[in-house]
């Protein structure tokens, strides 16, 4: 459980840095807020996530992996999409600023993660 809410904080951070540094991305809310649109990034990435790198496999390997980014900004603008349905406030205007805000939750999550020294899958027994 820990490593759960780790991982969901470190994502809200991440989330916020986009909103900080993209011209695009919005998020209107309470702090709160922002940790529901964590936890919808999270579901979304855990569900669409998979099935959009199979159904794209070969454009990611054709690409040495860096269609992954456009996967990235699709995660982000569905995210977007159910948050706003969800009334948290994150908006993304399009594809623009949802690739760039993919890439910036990239590293900035990996940066919190090594940091923070919480590893993706680490078992908490």
């Amino acid at each position: 459980m820990k490593h759960f809410l780790a991982r969901l904080v470190i994502t809200a951070l991440a989330l916020y840095v986009a909103v900080s540094f993209i011209e695009g991305i919005t998020w209107t809310g309470a702090p709160v807020a922002l940790l529901g649109v964590a936890l919808v990034f999270g579901v979304v990435n855990a569900f669409l996530k998979p099935i959009l790198a199979i159904l794209t496999c070969p454009l990611i390997v054709f690409t040495f992996g860096l269609f992954t980014l456009v996967i990235n900004a699709v995660l982000l603008l569905a995210t977007a999409h159910l948050s706003q349905s969800l009334g948290l406030g994150f908006t993304v205007d399009g594809f623009g600023p949802a690739f760039w805000g993919g890439l910036i939750i990239g590293l900035t999550s990996t940066i919190l993660t090594t940091l923070s020294g919480t590893k993706p899958g680490k078992d908490e027994t």
